[in-house]
């Protein structure tokens, strides 16, 4: 029996022989996929079976999320068997030999007598429900912010902090929107919500306090019994969470949390040839269970996944510019620079955009997840160096997905329109939680610029959830987290002068250095920036010291030179004194 790659070819084969597809579709980190597949589809008698009745397909869930989104059924290792057309009939996860063999053989019987029935049936289901669900736009209020900071506080964990039960999660993007809500309103219940959380997260069974780092997800409300993968996506989101958990809140503790996260990252995913970050280090519970650093290095650290994934490394690129700053490390910045200028030198081209994944060449171009987290990171990169340059390249992308991407009804598709696509990949969808971070790469995007084009299409992007948002559970609180970018503007902090010199770099510095919910800091050289700083009423500004002038919205309020009247600014107006 040969495993084929998700292709033409592969479903050429099925309609020829006149076999279903069986799609086993797994991640290269999950414990269980690797058990499936050693003790279940090596099996004789299984291998004979599907050999013979069907067409097999093996699909790497992080290589192609396209096709995970749409047959992943509970999560991995899904077993999915689908017409020679893509379309599914059934799915399974883990199932025994003996279970699995009789489930083949009603499958292939089924498929067998009844062919013409299922291809007509899938058919008019597919007809009848294809393409994205239509959205309608809705307004942007204050409601759908109030909504969900209640929602979250409701359906929060009151004694573990985090969310769920079987499956504990932190949701990173969640206790972002918490710090934000708390820094608005004042509201005590969000802060301790934030402390809560962290706290008995980096105290549970999910941290891992000899390597750093943490484990992808517990299975008990107390963060123990983990499942003990860890992943380059989830660390970076926490190692961010962490570090404006340090920021805003002055706990010591959540810092030695974040260089913990650091150390794990650099030492274990980092690739010291390429600068880019592997996808994940292997499920090991043994080794997981020593709790010696020699006893870990006698036994042998769980393997990695050499897959750079450009959306993954873009998270680690933002949460390691934060890191430079709260944990006072050029170092960290520098590392960030070096995987930015990866993704944008080996995965991106001036026609295609992003492309997903690279192991050794680029592959998979254009999909949503790509464009919107490294437009994220070029955008952070700009804020955190001061060099302009990334601004054109996160220009460049926003075209693409606009020309690309872009729905009639404002949101962005997960892919582009591919009329050769199979079976679910016919259906293009719409995540609310990458069109959040697409539409605040936007905004963020029309205020470095000064170009509202891409505020009003951020806007359309989020107004096309505004009237279904609720369904989407805590999920939402990244699309919250937006919308309040959208309906109070950022607290703006533009430096004049040139960026190499020492005192831009100390207001540069002063700017970044306290919690600020959503602050942007613009570095403006008097020569190569004349335009902008004309554009922004500024055309003496560059004369002389480098001067910070603090701004939110169309309002001005404040300019010095000098940085620790700057943080003082700065509070005065975040605070709206």
């Amino acid at each position: 029996m040969q495993w084929l790659e998700w292709s033409e070819e592969a479903f050429a084969e099925a309609r020829a022989l006149n076999r279903p597809v069986l799609l086993f579709l797994y991640a290269s980190w999950c414990r269980f996929c690797r058990d499936l597949e050693r003790d279940v589809l090596e099996d004789p008698s299984v291998q004979a079976a599907i050999g013979g009745r069907f067409v097999a397909v093996r699909v790497d869930k992080d290589r192609r999320p396209d096709i995970d989104a749409r047959y992943a059924k509970g999560g991995w290792p899904t077993l999915a068997y689908l017409d020679d057309q893509g379309e599914m009939i059934a799915s399974d996860a883990y199932l025994e030999a003996e279970a699995l063999l009789e489930r083949l053989e009603l499958v292939s019987g089924y498929w067998v007598e009844n062919r013409e029935t299922i291809r007509r049936r899938l058919a008019e289901s597919v007809d009848s429900g294809a393409g994205a669900a239509a959205r309608e736009q809705g307004e942007l209020s204050v409601e759908i912010v109030d909504s969900v900071a209640r929602m979250l506080l409701e359906s929060a964990d009151p004694v573990h902090g985090g969310w769920g039960t079987q499956h504990k999660f932190p949701h990173p993007e969640a206790l972002d929107f918490a710090l934000i809500r708390w820094s608005q309103t004042g509201d005590e219940a969000m802060r301790k919500l934030v402390l809560r959380t962290l706290k008995n997260m980096q105290a549970g069974e999910i941290h891992d306090r000899v390597d750093g780092g943490f484990y992808r997800y517990a299975t008990a409300p107390d963060w123990s019994a983990p499942h003990y993968e860890k992943v380059l996506d989830s660390n970076a989101a926490r190692l961010y969470a962490y570090l404006e958990g340090a920021q805003a809140l002055g706990e010591a503790s959540f810092r030695e949390t974040a260089e913990g996260i650091v150390r794990w990252m650099s030492a274990t995913l980092l690739d010291p040839d390429t600068g880019a970050f592997r996808g994940s280090q292997d499920a090991d519970p043994a080794y997981a269970h020593l709790t010696s650093p020699a006893a870990r290095r006698e036994r042998g650290a769980p393997e990695c996944d050499p897959t750079v994934f450009a959306n993954w490394n873009a998270q680690a690129v933002s949460a390691f510019f934060k890191a430079g700053v709260v944990l006072g490390r050029d170092d960290l910045r520098e590392r960030a620079l070096r995987t930015l200028d990866f993704i944008v030198d080996e995965m991106f081209d001036e026609r295609g955009g992003v492309y997903h994944y690279w192991d050794g060449t680029y592959h998979l171009p254009g999909m949503l997840t790509d464009q919107a987290y490294v437009m994220r990171a070029l955008i952070d990169a700009v804020q955190f160096t001061g060099r302009a340059r990334y601004l054109d390249v996160a220009r460049r992308i926003a075209a693409i997905a606009l020309e690309t991407l872009r729905s009639d009804t404002g949101a962005f598709y997960d892919t582009r329109h591919d009329p050769s696509a199979r079976g679910g990949l016919r259906r293009r969808n719409c995540s609310m939680l990458e069109n959040a971070v697409m539409a605040e790469a936007l905004l963020r995007l029309s205020h470095f610029t000064h170009e509202s084009d891409w505020a009003d299409t951020a806007r359309e992007t989020l107004g096309s959830f505004a009237r279904d948002y609720k369904s989407y559970g805590h999920f939402v609180a990244g699309y919250a987290r937006a919308v309040d970018l959208w309906l109070h503007p950022p607290l703006h902090v533009v430096i004049v002068g040139p960026p190499e010199r020492a005192d831009a770099r100390a207001l540069q510095a002063a700017a970044l250095a306290p919690y600020v919910a959503s602050r942007i800091v613009q570095m403006l050289d008097p020569v190569q920036d004349k335009q902008l700083i004309e554009r922004y009423g500024l055309p003496n500004a560059g004369e002389g010291h480098a001067r910070a002038f603090v701004n939110r919205g169309r309002a001005s309020y404040a300019e010095t030179t000098d940085p620790q009247r700057l943080g003082v600014l700065m509070t005065r107006v975040e605070r709206g004194a």
